[in-house]
């Protein structure tokens, strides 16, 4: 029998522990366990250091998750101000890390908004955490048959969505094609979270030409800070610079 491996992630712990003990009940499924960002994390890493995968994680929306010390071994894409990420930022760091694991979405309430954004990070379904145990098994049999799975009440409203953020992100790839070469090579530093002193250190120019850069960069973005400048390139599909190996300079302290 070829058995189901998930991976419950829920930082309520009565809720994952009991919803664990369901999912374990089926022959073909084999469960885990994690009450924390960081614990799945490291469950990810353990299993894939054993040579064996989860199939399918079953992540909280509303999941709060402290970024451990260090680079984390799956990035996530939106570090908060407090230093912690929402299941659905975790949703885009699994994703890239392992693109063979499904990941399904467990939410409070229906939100189209939030759906559309787990579905962009790559999210296969977004379920209610009250749906009963069939449908949650009939949504991981289908999302691991690549199938997409969302309630019907929120189909509208996560289209719509989607086709505005389709109509945004056009819009920030024509402002970012606006930009020089050398003015893209500064917004993906922007991105990867460097500061002008390393910018300047990293492409070799003055902090004078950096400031310059960056100023410029604003302007045919449209916005007035960093932050914005982050977000719209983001949208565009904009990436960090890759800092492996690097010692830089991050908000003036090395990173």
């Amino acid at each position: 029998m070829v058995r189901i491996r998930v991976l419950v992630v829920d930082d309520h712990r009565i809720f994952a522990e009991s919803l664990a003990a369901a999912l374990a009940a089926e022959p073909d499924v084999e469960v885990s366990a994690a009450g924390s960002g960081p614990a799945a994390l490291r469950c990810l890493e353990r299993a894939a250091a054993e040579g064996r995968r989860f199939d399918v994680l079953l992540v909280d929306a509303d999941l709060g998750v402290p970024v451990p010390d260090g680079r984390p071994a799956v990035s996530v894409q939106a570090v908060g101000e407090d230093g912690s990420v929402d299941g659905i930022s975790l949703v885009g760091g699994v994703r890239s890390a392992q693109p063979q694991a499904r990941v399904v979405v467990l939410a409070e309430k229906d939100d189209p908004a939030r759906a559309a954004l787990a579905l962009q990070a790559g999210a296969s379904g977004w379920v209610a955490k009250d749906c009963s145990l069939s449908r949650l098994l009939t949504v991981i049999r289908g999302v691991l048959r690549d199938e997409t799975h969302l309630p019907p009440a929120l189909l509208t409203g996560v289209l719509r969505e989607l086709t505005a953020a389709r109509r945004h992100r056009t819009e920030s790839e024509r402002l970012v094609e606006s930009l020089t070469p050398r003015e893209r090579e500064v917004l993906r530093c922007m991105v990867a979270g460097l500061g002008r002193k390393a910018v300047a250190e990293r492409l070799y120019l003055s902090p004078h030409t950096v400031r310059t850069h960056m100023q410029n960069v604003l302007g045919k973005l449209g916005v007035h800070s960093t932050l914005a400048a982050v977000a719209l390139a983001r949208r565009a599909g904009v990436g960090p610079v890759d800092l492996s190996g690097d010692v830089v300079e991050r908000g003036g302290q090395l990173a």
